[in-house]
Formats: structure tokens, C-alpha cells, sequence
């Protein structure tokens, strides 16, 4: 296959009733979980259970997309028994965290702290290539580095030689974050450095960027996170033969998808925490979809989780908007269906 396109891990955003409805959507090759934190001992089947509930249906999600579990720590040695663990209980691959930016995770050294120290690195890769069969991949996450790029191609170069068979590099440092722009041409250097396939990660909010990000690497790979969840059909729409910027899947034919995702996170966690997660892809919906904002607007301060279970089903059902979020704000009953 020429071209691959990857949904990205994103603690916090691309969980598990996310990975399914933007697989369902289409154009996605695989994925990889939020990141597991190691510490020492072995991870219980509960906390891999809440993380990777694939794991029980094959390691694929509801549309047969295979998703890769990544772990996080710095303890080589038990990071190699949990990889075990994993690949006995029938992992497709196991995808090594050494990119989180986040402040917490890199407190504790882990994620893109690591980056600073790129023996450690191979130490990390060699453990848990030895400790895994050789029939699972043992795949690695990067940045360009922690402050800058000074150990960038040192740290790629330690992946491959810990045994790495693969390596997405986010192109940014530890301490730029998100903050555009990724800088693309990083990848081909890379790319250039090591023998293994090399992930392309950064900034692909369109097919137009898509095609530039393959371009400038070089990589026929493409890792994409927050241009999924802002975009759903993304990844479809790169699979158009002309791969074309031809117009985004229409509003209302999101809003049985995004009913669908917060009947599946209200499965998943408590009734008062279910908003916030649906208010979170509301937002970013609202960066490329305007009638994403009066939607989030109105259930910006709304607490109830059925009350909004009942705006969202009426709006998949095809009821008119503006109509059933004035409802929902004066407390009417909200019409089903705009029949």
C-alpha cells in the first residue's frame, strides 16, 4: 500500500468511543491507544480493559480497524514484561510513548522528558523488543527533541538501533507543543537518517496538507490526530483518487455520529462527566463547522445528561436546529423529528 494513514493517540481526546466513530467514518488504517503508564509491575486487565477495550474484540475497533497499544514510563525492564503481556494477549503491535508534552507525564520522566536522554532510549526498545516475539512490531513516538533539535537524529538513530521497526515523529520539540508550525522539513531529515519507515506527524488539518506533509518528508506515512477530530471525514477524503479539497461531509450528516459518540461515552463514564467530553469535540468541531458553535453554545453550561442525550437524538433525527436548542433552553419538550 502506497499510502497510510494513521489515527493518532491523544490522551484525553482520542479514546476509545472516538477511535471507533472516526474508523466507522472511514479512510483509517490503524490506530494507536492513549498511552498506559508503566511504573513497576504488571498492568491489570481492568486498566487495560478501560483503555483498550478492543483488545476484547480482536484488537479492532467496530469497523475492523486493528489498534496498537502504547505504553509510557521509563523503567526499561518493566516496560519489556508488560509488552509481553501485551503480545500474550494477542497485541498487533506495541507503541512506545516518547512524545507526550505533557507537563505531568514529563515530571514523572516520561513521554518527551526521555528525549534528553537517548540511551535510555535504545535501553527502553532493546527491553522490549527481547522481551516480545519477533512476529509484533515494536514501534516508537518521538518529537524533535525536548528544548530543541540538538539530539534529534541521535534519539531517531537510538530507536533504530533498540530495535524500533518503525518511528512516528511528531514535528515539533517537547516545549513548542502545538504551536504551529510543524516543521516538516525535520521529517525528511530524519527519514534520511534511519533505515526504518518513518512516520510523518503534524499540522494535516486538509487533504492539501496532506499532500504537502508527503511531499517535504518524503514519508508515505501520515500520523493525524487533532485534524481527525476536527474534521471526521478527513481521512476519507484523502482517499478520493484526485485528493482533491472538495467540500467537507455536510453538518447534518455529523449529527447522528456525534449522538452516537455521547451515547457511548455516557456507557462509559458517569452521567456529570459525560458533557464534558462531547463540549470538547463540540469546540473543536467549531474550528472548521460553524453550526458546530451554537450547538456548543447552547450546551455549554447544560449539566443533564439525558436532557442533552434528547437535543442530540432530535437533531440526528432531523429536526431543525435553531429550534430544538431554543427548546432546550426555555425546558420544552423536544420534538424527535422534523416529520
Amino acid at each position: 500500500m502506497s499510502e497510510i494513514i494513521v489515527l493518532a493517540p491523544m490522551e484525553g481526546l482520542v479514546d476509545p468511543p472516538m477511535r471507533d466513530i472516526l474508523t466507522r467514518i472511514g479512510g483509517i488504517d490503524w490506530c494507536v491507544s492513549e498511552f498506559i503508564r508503566v511504573t513497576t509491575g504488571l498492568l491489570n486487565h481492568g486498566t487495560l480493559q478501560r483503555i483498550v477495550p478492543e483488545m476484547d474484540h480482536g484488537w479492532k475497533t467496530r469497523a475492523g480497524v486493528p489498534v496498537r497499544p502504547q505504553l509510557l514510563g521509563s523503567d526499561a525492564h518493566w516496560l519489556g514484561e508488560n509488552a509481553a503481556l501485551l503480545a500474550s494477549l494477542g497485541a498487533p503491535a506495541i507503541d512506545l510513548n516518547f512524545g507526550c508534552p505533557a507537563k505531568t507525564v514529563n515530571r514523572h520522566r516520561g513521554g518527551a522528558s526521555l528525549l534528553r536522554e537517548p540511551e535510555l532510549l535504545q535501553q527502553i526498545v532493546a527491553s522490549v523488543r527481547a522481551a516480545t516475539p519477533a512476529s509484533v512490531p515494536v514501534t516508537a513516538k518521538m518529537r524533535l527533541g525536548y528544548s530543541d533539535t540538538g539530539l534529534t537524529l541521535e534519539c531517531a538513530a537510538a530507536l533504530e538501533a533498540g530495535g524500533a521497526a518503525e518511528i512516528t515523529v511528531h514535528a515539533r520539540t517537547k516545549v513548542e507543543g502545538y504551536k504551529p508550525p510543524a516543521h516538516w522539513e525535520w521529517l525528511a531529515r530524519i527519514r534520511e537518517s534511519v533505515s526504518v519507515p518513518v512516520i510523518a506527524n503534524g499540522d494535516v488539518w486538509t487533504p492539501e496538507d496532506y499532500r504537502q506533509i508527503r511531499d517535504i518528508s518524503g514519508c508515505e506515512r501520515v500520523m493525524i490526530g487533532r485534524g481527525l477530530v476536527r474534521r471526521p471525514d478527513l481521512a476519507r477524503q484523502i482517499r478520493q483518487a484526485d485528493c482533491a479539497d472538495t467540500a467537507m461531509a455536510p453538518w447534518p450528516s455529523l449529527l447522528p455520529w456525534i449522538a452516537d459518540f455521547f451515547q457511548q461515552t455516557r456507557e462509559r463514564v458517569v452521567d456529570r462527566h459525560a458533557p464534558g467530553r462531547l463540549k470538547q469535540w463540540l469546540s473543536m468541531l467549531g474550528l472548521t463547522y460553524a453550526e458546530a458553535k451554537p450547538l456548543f453554545d447552547a450546551l455549554r453550561r447544560e449539566t443533564n445528561a439525558e436532557s442533552i442525550s434528547r437535543c442530540l437524538d432530535a437533531l440526528a433525527a432531523g429536526a431543525d436546529q435553531a429550534q430544538t436548542l431554543l427548546a432546550l433552553s426555555e425546558q420544552k419538550p423536544i420534538v424527535q423529528s422534523c416529520a
